[in-house]
């Protein structure tokens, strides 16, 4: 009887191991993040927003973008184009065409329309 106790005894721990064995790898690779995987801050944490929040948005330019007066005559077939002059009624862009140097003027208002070519 004390034999068979103690290879049941003995089953029992090899069993045991084997499990626990098997199970602890299994565990390790089982990862799940919930989040941006942070931990998270600690309580009564406070971040400051960035800087860019205390300033005023953007001032919208309310006449003919240089840069749109520029798209729009390359649109038109002009190849290196460039501002060279912008007053209160017009921009002029300046640059190459298939004739040789050209300009072209645009109304100095929302969406830069056409006014010479």
């Amino acid at each position: 009887m004390m034999q068979f106790l103690a290879k049941a005894g003995l089953a029992t721990l090899l069993a045991a191991g084997t499990v626990a064995g098997a199970v602890a790898p299994a565990s390790a690779q089982v990862d799940v993040y919930i989040g941006s995987g942070r931990p998270p801050p600690p309580p009564g944490y406070y971040r400051p927003p960035p800087p860019d929040y205390d300033r005023p948005p953007p001032r919208r330019v309310r006449g003919c973008d240089p840069r749109l007066a520029e798209d729009i005559a390359r649109d038109y077939g002009f190849r290196r184009a460039r501002v060279v002059d912008v007053t209160p009624r017009r921009v002029i862009v300046e640059g190459w065409t298939r004739r040789g140097a050209d300009e072209i003027s645009f109304g100095n208002v929302r969406g830069c329309p056409v006014l010479r070519r």
